[in-house]
């Protein structure tokens, strides 16, 4: 009988204790709400944004109710009007193109290169042909552009840079933080991220205005003193009485469960990035596999490993996937037809203006595979997994 998986690779985070036992004494406060008339800076939430803007060395942070909930402030407080264009990659989850659509903007679209970044040469070919003159980039699935030569790029042609590090909390290019290179960085506490809080999101920047305007566009009232990393009251009184609430705001009850998550993200990257490096070093030999290139310069944190295959048709591909599926490993397809799950075709964003899928970006997500690596991951799974992949690719290519 065949060996199967029997780890659950969907499994997110675990909340350790020291979390379940401040979101307990949140609901039995009732203080869930982060605002109140009588309440000072220490909220759940308020702490959670004044430790995540100091662990990542930016001046303040803003906590809402989801990363896409971030990019769409980040896109509204950096200046982005109803009618721009905005650049973003190809190659990217549906939140990232819906905070485009939110903010009344146009999608401009940029090919990927085979190692799952932002392809450099097209997006100075797409900047000078729309004029856009804003970037949401995205760090998919944890690959790091070099950030040193797309910011130069972005600089000589005044792209303002947003990042969406959905992805890549607790990354770096070259010792920076991913997130601190732009103007503005989003971060997910959605449950499948390097921080588990069920859903949330956070907005890291150093801009006063930014954060001010973020702050109240995500609901504070006239509340904002109860922010720790906020700027100064003169900055709000620029922007409080000509700024919407919109109702974002994160609550007690995620920030509680979150916190004491931040200190464990070393100790997550490390095992992430070992099982990661196992499952690699398993996978690279196989014929007709190949993963993407990680650059010296890449301090990544890798939930999931991505893989492309070739030398198989449509029908041959499907039944491996099926198969593998079948034996415990999930694999999600990024290129597949039909959606499934986790939207992230642009071809298939029909409230884009122009939806369709670049030609590179297409070539690159027509086999490639993904699976997440659950922390609770052992060495052997890996080993099995790995397994179960080369024999039902094996199995693939011989029928």
């Amino acid at each position: 009988m065949a060996t199967c998986l029997q780890r659950d690779l969907s499994a997110p985070p675990p909340i350790p204790q020291e979390g379940i036992d401040a979101a307990l004494a949140v609901l039995r406060s009732g203080w869930l709400h982060r605002y109140g008339e009588t309440l000072g800076d220490a909220s759940e939430v308020s702490m959670l944004e004044a430790e995540f803007a100091a662990s990542l060395g930016a001046r303040y942070a803003v906590a809402v109710n989801s990363c896409g909930s971030a990019m769409y402030l980040a896109l509204l407080c950096s200046g982005v009007q109803r009618g721009d264009r905005v650049l973003m990659n190809a190659f990217t989850l549906a939140p990232v193109p819906g905070a485009v659509a939110h903010a009344g903007a146009e999608h401009v679209l940029v090919e990927v290169t085979s190692d799952l970044v932002i392809d450099l040469a097209d997006l100075e070919r797409k900047a000078e042909a729309s004029g856009a003159r804003f970037l949401l980039l995205s760090h998919m699935r944890g690959h790091i552009a070099d950030m040193h030569r797309l910011m130069a790029l972005c600089e000589r042609l005044g792209i303002t840079v947003i990042e969406d590090c959905a992805h890549t909390m607790g990354a770096n290019w070259a010792g920076q933080p991913t997130g601190t290179f732009g103007r503005v960085g989003c971060f997910s506490l959605q449950s499948y991220k390097h921080v588990n809080g069920g859903e949330g999101g956070l907005l890291a920047t150093d801009d006063e205005d930014i954060a001010a305007r973020a702050i109240l566009h995500s609901g504070s009232y006239m509340l904002y003193g109860q922010h720790r990393a906020r700027p100064p009251e003169a900055v709000f009184d620029r922007w409080r009485d000509v700024t919407p609430n919109f109702s974002l705001r994160m609550s007690n009850l995620v920030a509680a469960a979150a916190r004491p998550q931040l200190a464990m993200l070393a100790e997550r990257a490390r095992i992430w990035n070992d099982r990661y490096g196992r499952l690699a070093a398993a996978l690279a030999p196989l014929p007709g596999i190949r993963l993407p290139h990680r650059p010296q310069e890449e301090g990544f944190v890798q939930s999931s490993i991505q893989f492309a295959v070739s030398g198989i048709g449509d029908a041959r591909f499907a039944n491996f996937l099926e198969r593998c599926r079948g034996r415990g490993v999930y694999l999600k397809w990024f290129g597949a037809a039909q959606a499934t799950g986790y939207t992230s075709v642009s071809g298939q964003w029909r409230y884009l203006a122009d939806p369709h899928t670049p030609p590179n970006t297409a070539a690159v997500l027509e086999r490639l595979c993904d699976m997440r690596i659950p922390l609770t991951l052992t060495d052997e799974e890996c080993a099995t997994a790995a397994t179960i992949i080369a024999e039902e690719l094996a199995t693939a290519r011989s029928t």
